[in-house]
């Protein structure tokens, strides 16, 4: 099932009922460095409102994949990523990983300071994640030899590794920071300015959900996660402030294959 909202996000979410969304992905507005065609209204006050919404439209084990960034204004960087992280703990959520999306590039000249070619990929959970279905594609570089080794205790003891003994797969779990470039292929590209890749959602996806799962994106904007959740068999509600962005998202949704067209 695709729902397809045009509207402000505060007001389409309170029509979600509460508790039944299994998953967010979404990238909210970095510190207005975009006006999105003179839509964007975003402060400290919208973001805690937006997380509430979320905490409340969240069912029990559901996770929140929250992508964001800093500005830089007058030489320092802001830092609201981190205050909305902090503020998604004290209404509830857990704050179960803090990950990185390694881009590879940097969009903007930086002066003084190393080019910034990351984001954060905040994973706040409702309670304990209920799905959890880890990547493992990393390559092991010791494939095939034999586990050894001890950890220590906390009480300064030491003790042999679960897996001693054992043999290394030829691959194992990917590690929290993820490697993927920015979108670049014409057939992915759209005319959307802050378009994240098809396979970071759809990564996500396959990471903190099951098929047949609601996935949320309140911030639709080009409609990556729509794409990715038909990709993959789950449900998708996506919400879009900007009519051309909810167009664009709109159409690129109804031309997914297989076209789901009766669901929109």
């Amino acid at each position: 099932m695709i729902t397809l909202l045009h509207g402000d996000c505060l007001e389409k979410m309170a029509e979600i009922p509460d508790g039944s969304v299994d998953l967010t992905v979404t990238s909210p507005p970095y510190d207005n460095l975009r006006t999105y065609e003179g839509t964007l209204n975003w402060n400290e006050d919208i973001w805690k409102q937006v997380l509430e919404q979320l905490y409340r439209v969240t069912k029990q084990g559901g996770v929140v994949v929250w992508v964001v960034g800093d500005a830089t204004i007058k030489g320092s960087e802001t830092g609201t990523s981190f205050k909305q992280a902090l503020y998604a703990k004290e209404i509830g959520f857990n704050l179960h990983d803090t990950m990185i999306w390694d881009k590879g590039c940097f969009t903007a000249p930086c002066v003084n300071r190393y080019g910034n070619v990351f984001e954060y990929m905040f994973i706040l959970s409702k309670g304990s994640p209920k799905s959890s279905t880890l990547i493992q594609d990393r390559r092991n570089k010791k494939a095939g030899q034999k586990i050894y080794g001890t950890k220590r205790e906390a009480d300064g003891s030491m003790k042999m590794t679960s897996k001693h003994g054992t043999v290394r797969s030829d691959y194992g779990q990917r590690f929290n920071i993820w490697s993927q470039p920015c979108v670049q292929s014409h057939a992915e590209r759209t005319e959307h300015p802050a378009q994240f890749p098809l396979k970071l959602a759809h990564d996500h996806i396959l990471s903190w959900s099951n098929k047949g799962d609601t996935v949320l994106d309140p911030f639709m904007g080009s409609g990556t996660t729509g794409v990715a959740c038909l990709n993959t068999n789950r449900s998708f509600i996506g919400i879009e402030k900007n009519l051309s962005y909810f167009n664009l998202a709109t159409d690129r949704i109804r031309n997914t294959q297989p076209p789901l067209l009766p669901h929109i």
